[in-house]
Parts: C-alpha cells; structure tokens; sequence
C-alpha cells in the first residue's frame, strides 16, 4: 500500500478511521482539492473504492511534485538520492538545507526533488512561504531523515497512474461532481488560537472569507447530489458555517504535532462535516 511521500502538517493519517467509514463503498470519480500528503487518497486507492480520481491544488509546487512521482518516479529518486548522500556526509547540514531552501521551487524534476527534501529535513514538515511565495520553514533537528523512500516513491507512483492532476482553486475543480462522486474538502483550517495560525501554504492566505466561500461550495455540491465531506477545526464559526440541514458535524479527537511546545500537543477537538 502506497503512503503519503510528503510530511503535510494537519495529515489525516490518525484521523483514517473515521474518514474511512464517512465515504461510500463505491465512488465514480473521487476529487480532493486540498491534497496535502494524500492520506485518504492513497487508502481508498488501495481498497479500490474510486473508478477515478482528480486531485487538485491551488500549490502549483505540490502538485509538481505529484506530477513527478507519476510520470518520473526513477529520475525522482536519483535526484533525492543525491539530496540524501550529501546532507548525510555534510559537516554542517543546516548549511545545506539553507543553500537549497534559497532556491527557487520550481515546478520540474529538480523543484519536486528540492521540495521533497525540504519537506524531510524542515521543523516538523511545514509547508509555509512568505507573501513572495518563498519556502521559509527553519532547519528541522532530525538524527538520520529518510529523504529518498524508494519504495514508497514507486508504490505512490503506481497509485497515481491514470489520476488527474490539476493546479486549480478548490471549487473549479470538482465543479462538476455529481450523483456517485465523493468530495473531500481538507482546508487549512480555521485557527483555534492566534499561535495556531497555519493557513500561509501559499503566497494567499487562507483566511474567513474563503472558509465562507468552501461553505457555499460544498453546499451547491451537496445540493447537485455528490457526496461532500470536510474537515476543520472545532472552532464555534465552523459549526456557524455548516449548521444547515444539508450537514452532520460529528466531533473528532485528533492528536496534532505542530506545536511548538511539546507539553502542548496534545489531543485537539475538529469537525468531520458530512453532507445528509
């Protein structure tokens, strides 16, 4: 079974259980426009419950590097392979990881590769860049980082075959989802906490009016039959937001990792919204 091949903060790994049981048995075609690491992809992919899939996202680097895993999965894993002997034999490997997060991630072979390997080297695999669009994610404090899993990288590249990829706005690319699609919307989310501000996955933040904007979309989605399921934070807004017919709202406990103080992370409350 293919995993995720990046580290996303806010990854639905722990949460698959109850994701799982929240999507039919048998999907036409699957859409995900916020991918992310793809946790919930690449487990209903293995328990081939989706005919199709599209996967899309407003990060055109994220996307690159799912189009590489796909389509260049060898020259993918050379590029790493490199990234990993010469991070592992530096005498200082902070320096390395700087000289390559000054480069700009570029949407080729070599930007996937970059990006993978900042992703496995960074403070707890963030995904952040300033209002330039530039990485900005300090050195992370990792003994020996798996920068190039080969064969998690080929099983991924198997699981993505015949998969759509598409860099687009979250409520372009499941438009047309209709009656035996499923919908998984996976926002950033609304923060509980002014410390807990995450949204900064592109140049754009992602802040209430778009919140407001993914609400009325995944109504109009519910409305035209698909199937629609989203995740957020168990903020009061977000219950605001879906407290309509058209939506469950079931409260997860969810162990989050992102903080920066260790005695803070613990179990954190979301919403699993689901359309009725």
């Amino acid at each position: 079974m293919a995993k995720p091949f990046l580290k996303w903060a806010g990854g639905k790994k722990s949460l698959l259980p109850e994701l799982l049981q929240a999507v039919p048995e048998q999907i036409e075609t699957y859409y995900e426009p916020f991918v992310g690491g793809g946790a919930l992809f690449f487990a209903l992919q293995s328990e081939g419950r989706f005919k199709w899939a599209v996967l899309s996202d407003s990060n055109r680097e994220l996307i690159n590097a799912y189009v590489q895993v796909r389509d260049n999965v060898e020259g993918l894993i050379r590029a790493l392979s490199v990234h990993q002997r010469k991070y592992r034999e530096a005498e200082d490997r902070a320096e390395y990881y700087y000289t390559i997060r000054s480069k700009k991630l570029t949407c080729s072979l070599g930007g996937a590769a970059n990006l993978i390997f900042l992703n496995k080297t960074c403070y707890n695999g963030l995904y952040r860049v300033n209002s330039k669009g530039g990485f900005n994610v300090p050195h992370g404090r990792y003994a020996n980082p798996r920068i190039c899993d080969e064969e998690n990288l080929r099983a991924a590249s198997e699981a993505l075959q015949g998969v759509e990829l598409t860099v687009a706005d979250f409520a372009e690319a499941p438009a047309n989802a209709r009656e035996g699609d499923f919908v998984y919307f996976d926002p950033p989310y609304v923060p509980l906490s002014e410390t807990a501000y995450f949204t900064s996955y592109t140049a754009k933040d992602f802040g209430m009016d778009e919140q407001a904007r993914l609400a009325r979309t995944a109504t109009t989605l519910a409305a035209q039959g698909s199937c629609v399921t989203l995740s957020n934070s168990g903020h009061p807004d977000v219950a605001s937001m879906y407290s309509s017919q058209a939506f469950c709202l079931n409260e997860v406990q969810v162990r989050r990792a992102i903080n920066s103080k260790a005695k803070s992370r613990g179990p954190v409350r979301e919403y699993l919204i689901q359309s009725g």
